[in-house]
């Protein structure tokens, strides 16, 4: 009997003690899919802002990273934080410009190439990209630059010209574009394909920022780096509506203020990286240089080309947009 009577004891303070527990434990479990390795900035920066998320919910809403595109492929990210297959996600925001001309604004070329002016961009569009989301059943959180994009290729490139036929990687309505223009031939490649395809030669040019070369080992491959500064491309932190609405107030307000400090971490970051990756490339080996005349003058003539396309396909909406933004 006492037998009995000890293990029943036991029993009920166990129970008792996980009743107790139960609601201080009380948590929510989110998927956070990210596209860029674990060691880029924009990876990191989601590790240090779920933990915060953790620190500011009392342990109530925790959010498990996946970087990489080991959850989803970059171009399918958005839609699987729509869908709810995951809570929140980091997006490329400029992949989907087809959906909409406003997503890739802070992608032509020459139109904001510093960090002053690509805040201001962001800005002026901030209106109509959170109207727009929220139609897909998403919020913007926060948002994060990557660094200014240059061109890398196999050889020297002194105009456009110099590129006529290179296999140029593209990922985005503008670069596919400035591949046509330049009369390269366009290869579709992600930030998460591109060592492999530099390694089986199915591409030889691209425009992207230091980081996505130092991440992708381009040095391997890739001998020039021009250092044009043609845009400075922005990530965004995309929040299911539905996912949001089923928190708690104060769970809710815990993620926006981690969201707030991760975009002004996220700013910072980017712009001392910037400086720190291209010292890498060199280090490795690489010829980094500013573009010549007859080089920067081609681009900026693409550039030129590029704003008028983008302002005809937005319509006032965009012409709001870039008005605000020049103002």
């Amino acid at each position: 009997m006492r037998t009995h009577l000890t293990a029943w004891g036991g029993a009920l303070a166990l129970s008792l003690a996980l009743g107790l527990a139960g609601p201080a434990i009380a948590q929510t479990k989110w998927n956070l899919p990210g596209a860029y390795s674990a060691d880029n900035y924009h990876s990191e920066n989601l590790v240090f802002f779920s933990k915060e998320v953790e620190k500011n919910t009392g342990g109530k809403l925790q959010i498990t990273v996946h970087p990489g595109a080991s959850l989803f492929k970059a171009p399918e990210i958005k839609r699987a934080v729509a869908t709810g297959q995951a809570q929140l996600g980091e997006v490329l925001i400029s992949l989907h410009e087809n959906e909409d001309p406003i997503f890739g604004v802070d992608t032509i070329p020459f139109l904001a190439s510093s960090y002053a002016d690509t805040k201001k961009l962001h800005e002026a569009r901030k209106a109509a990209i959170t109207a727009k989301l929220d139609s897909q059943g998403l919020m913007l959180l926060y948002a994060v630059p990557w660094g200014p994009q240059g061109l890398y290729a196999k050889k020297d490139i002194n105009s456009i010209d110099d590129l006529k036929g290179l296999k140029m990687r593209t990922y985005n309505v503008g670069t596919t574009r400035i591949a046509e223009l330049a009369g390269a031939q366009g290869v579709t490649i992600q930030a998460a394909e591109l060592p492999q395809a530099l390694a089986t030669g199915a591409v030889n040019a691209f425009m992207t920022s230091g980081a996505t070369g130092y991440d992708s080992k381009v040095w391997e491959t890739v001998s020039h780096y021009y250092d044009c500064q043609a845009w400075i491309p922005i990530n965004v932190v995309l929040v299911n509506k539905a996912a949001f609405a089923s928190l708690d107030k104060a769970t809710q307000d815990g993620l926006l203020q981690a969201g707030a400090a991760a975009q002004e971490r996220g700013w910072k970051v980017a712009q001392e990286k910037a400086v720190w990756y291209l010292d890498q490339l060199r280090a490795k080996g690489m010829k980094v240089e500013k573009p010549g005349p007859a080089l920067m003058a081609g681009l900026k003539k693409i550039g030129e080309q590029l704003t008028g396309d983008w302002i005809a396909k937005a319509g006032p909406a965009g012409k709001v947009v870039i008005d605000a933004y020049r103002k």
